[in-house]
């Protein structure tokens, strides 16, 4: 099995891209969707989540309060960095468990949506890593778009890599300014070289 990181800032369009890879045939999971998962009300991770951060990390009915969260640790980096360390090893082990299923079921191409792919030290898993970009002013149109602030906005994208480094240390860039058909249209090249 061809195994793909696919990665990108945030707002470029990592879940456009994986739906059109799951439509096309390939394996997807996304890190994104694991993140949720476990830290759901009854798993360890949330438990270690409220331990570190304080019952104003849960809601009323128990469950990640993630509006509050991400208000206090794209605010402050130590704290970004101990949630980090409780979902990062947690996510990845459950995302290897998923290529370790692929493997035994012999899919021919795998992609792993990671948007900390290289902040995280992920690329030594991938054959080839594949990032989704778009201009900086695309970005924040598609981010204002969501009901974020300027203020945060600005946070989420100093939390990661700037693009241009995703970039240059990518086999493959998808440049997402165009319509959905231009994006397909540069899949479909990807795809048949992978």
């Amino acid at each position: 099995m061809k195994l793909c990181g696919l990665t990108g800032g945030v707002g470029m369009g990592k879940s456009t891209a994986a739906g059109f890879l799951l439509s096309r045939g390939a394996r997807v999971v996304d890190t994104d969707l694991i993140a949720r998962e476990i830290a759901r009300p009854g798993q360890p991770a949330l438990a270690e989540i409220q331990a570190t951060f304080g019952v104003h990390s849960l809601t009323a009915t128990g469950e990640l309060d993630r509006e509050h969260l991400a208000r206090l640790v794209f605010a402050d980096t130590s704290a970004r960095q101990k949630l980090e360390a409780i979902l990062h090893p947690r996510i990845r082990e459950r995302w290897l468990e998923q290529v370790e299923v692929w493997r035994r079921e012999q899919a021919p191409l795998g992609f792993v949506v990671i948007p900390l792919l290289f902040e995280t030290q992920a690329e030594k898993y991938f054959e080839k890593m594949v990032c989704v970009a778009c201009s900086a002013d695309s970005q924040r149109e598609r981010l204002s778009e969501r009901g974020w602030s300027p203020e945060q906005i600005r946070q989420r994208i100093a939390a990661q890599l700037p693009v241009e480094q995703k970039m240059a240390r990518s086999q493959f860039v998808v440049w997402t300014e165009g319509t959905l058909e231009v994006h397909r249209q540069q899949w479909e090249c990807i795809l048949a070289r992978l």
